[in-house]
């Protein structure tokens, strides 16, 4: 049996909306933005990021690194706003 591919979360259903605004903003085709992307050493088709605009692929993390600076902004505008300072861990908590 063929494993299932996991589903795309809250997250990635922001990042993927977020891609689009911003990719289209900039004016960039997805042609355009796969070719940049990978120029900067990240392959990526336009294939590829059709899909990852459609949710019908997932994207990682060094996909949206890449995609994020291809459009000159910071990963964290793509997942859903400006980064948030993150609270201390102490050395026990789970």
């Amino acid at each position: 049996m063929p494993p299932h591919p996991l589903e795309i979360g809250p997250a990635g259903q922001a990042a993927a909306r977020a891609l689009v605004r911003t990719r289209t903003a900039r004016g960039y085709s997805q042609r355009q933005l796969a070719t940049r992307i990978t120029a900067q050493g990240r392959r990526m088709t336009f294939t590829a990021l059709s899909r990852i605009e459609r949710r019908a692929r997932r994207c990682d993390i060094d996909d949206l690194v890449a995609i994020a600076a291809a459009l000159g902004v910071s990963p964290c505008a793509l997942l859903g706003g400006p980064a948030e300072p993150l609270e201390p861990v102490s050395a026990g908590a789970t």
